[in-house]
Formats: C-alpha cells, structure tokens, sequence
C-alpha cells in the first residue's frame, strides 16, 4: 500500500499516477472520478469514492464497505464507484 497524501507525489498528473499504480500492481483508491476512463483497460482495481458532502470519516467508511463487499482476488480488473448509497461497477 502507497498513500501519496503528505508527499512530494501528491498532486501529480492522473496519467503519471495511473502508470505509477499499474506498475506497482496497487488498487487505486481516490475521489477523483476522472479514473472512471480506465473501466475499459486492464488494471489492478480501481475505487472512486463519490460523494456529495465528502469528510475523512464518509470516504473511510465507504471504502471499508467495499472491502468487506470485494475480496482482494476480486479487484483485478474490477472499478467501483462508491456514492452516498449506491454503487456501480465494472469488470475488464
């Protein structure tokens, strides 16, 4: 796990961190619903958390939703889109 929040790496351009996560072979967990672009392309998971009043204790608790719903094997391939109370998702 990398969490880029606080270091010289936040802040970087969404296709240096794409490429930076699919190197790695991490899950991508962000707020940033630009990365919805990649549902069609090989990956190592994807979670954009959606929300409309978003807080530190909201997007915690969403994600762990998420990964209680998804096993670690199950993230390959597969983006989540978690809102206030609903999901979408996609399998490559």
């Amino acid at each position: 796990m990398y969490d880029i929040r606080g270091t010289p790496d936040e802040g970087m351009q969404d296709d240096e961190l794409w490429t930076m996560v699919q190197r790695q072979r991490c899950l991508l967990i962000t707020t940033d619903k630009g990365f919805t672009q990649y549902r069609v392309v090989r990956h190592h998971g994807v979670l954009i958390i959606r929300l409309r009043q978003p807080n530190r204790h909201k997007i915690h608790y969403r994600i762990m939703q998420a990964m209680a719903q998804f096993a670690e094997i199950d993230w390959p391939g597969l983006l989540v889109v978690m809102r206030d109370k609903a999901q979408s998702s996609w399998q490559t």
